[in-house]
């Protein structure tokens, strides 16, 4: 069928009912009625010739073929978005424009702080929303426009992803002051292995970075206490003998009020690099070329 005949209008409606799962959450969403959503969904199921949603309870739920179509239609409607926008240009000072970030717990404490100074000064009408989204389900947002950028580890990710290295960060230890068995500046192998550990994950397991390269080397720490969050673990670093292995750029932000000893990790890793991600789509975004110019400025800042 070419496209002249088809109306790409449903599009839209098939994005809104598999975004909202629901009919009338679509139609508020539109602003339409809800008589007319259920046309266009009844032309979209003649078209593709597939129920596209069956209704379960008070959910509407994707068929499979639905689940393979919607990556790409939303990417078509995310370029449709820019190539109408896209030749404006973009007035960050009188701008109300509301970004979306995802950005990991561990980088939200250090980058925040100079990028809302920066929006602030040059696009006070402006917003951000800070997001934690899965890695799996990154391309996906970015190509559907959810998310303007994402700021990460490096990922394998496919080439419409673009992305570009933000700032490099190294590994340290914490241990309390005072603690019975760290008596110099320095740890060596042998003192960090007779620790006892904390390890900050947002999994419920797994090892983390430093438990890989040990396992190269035939070497295992011992864990005490795995939890979520590096303040949590600060806290309970300044208060026991457990040490806590983390990135060097947020344990000086969340170390402030603890107190704790920052050593150097004594054993070789790879620098934690940290990138910036954006989709294809929106390489001359002149908004998202905003954006990712406030984010490089505040790295640059907080590093």
């Amino acid at each position: 069928m070419h496209i002249s005949k088809v109306d790409l209008n449903l599009f839209i409606v098939l994005e809104a009912i598999y975004t909202e799962g629901s009919i009338t959450r679509a139609s508020l969403k539109m602003n339409l009625t809800q008589p007319a959503i259920s046309h266009a969904l009844n032309r979209l199921r003649q078209l593709f010739d597939d129920p596209l949603f069956e209704r379960q309870g008070h959910v509407m739920t994707p068929t499979p073929l639905a689940r393979s179509i919607i990556d790409p239609v939303r990417r078509a409607l995310r370029s449709f978005e820019v190539t109408l926008t896209g030749a404006a240009r973009f007035d960050a000072a009188s701008s109300e424009r509301s970004f979306s970030l995802a950005v990991r717990d561990v980088l939200e404490a250090s980058v925040l702080p100079p990028l809302m100074a920066g929006i602030a000064q040059q696009a006070p009408s402006a917003t951000l929303n800070t997001l934690q989204v899965s890695r799996r389900e990154l391309e996906s947002e970015l190509a559907a426009g959810t998310l303007d950028a994402a700021i990460d580890v490096l990922l394998p990710l496919p080439n419409d992803i673009r992305r570009a290295q933000l700032a490099g960060d190294q590994t340290v230890v914490l241990v309390r002051r005072g603690h019975p068995l760290v008596k110099k500046k320095a740890l060596s192998l042998e003192t960090y292995l007779a620790l006892e550990h904390i390890q900050t994950s947002s999994r419920r397991r797994g090892p983390g970075l430093e438990d890989v390269e040990l396992s190269r080397q035939g070497l295992q720490r011992r864990i005490r206490l795995r939890c979520q969050h590096y303040f949590a673990a600060c806290r309970v670093v300044s208060q026991t003998d457990l040490a806590l292995t983390m990135p060097d750029r947020l344990a000086r932000i969340v170390n402030q009020q603890f107190n704790n000893q920052i050593l150097p990790l004594p054993l070789t890793m790879p620098s934690l690099d940290v990138y910036l991600y954006w989709h294809a789509n929106v390489d001359n975004d002149p908004a998202n070329t905003w954006l990712r110019a406030q984010i490089t400025a505040a790295m640059q800042a907080a590093g």
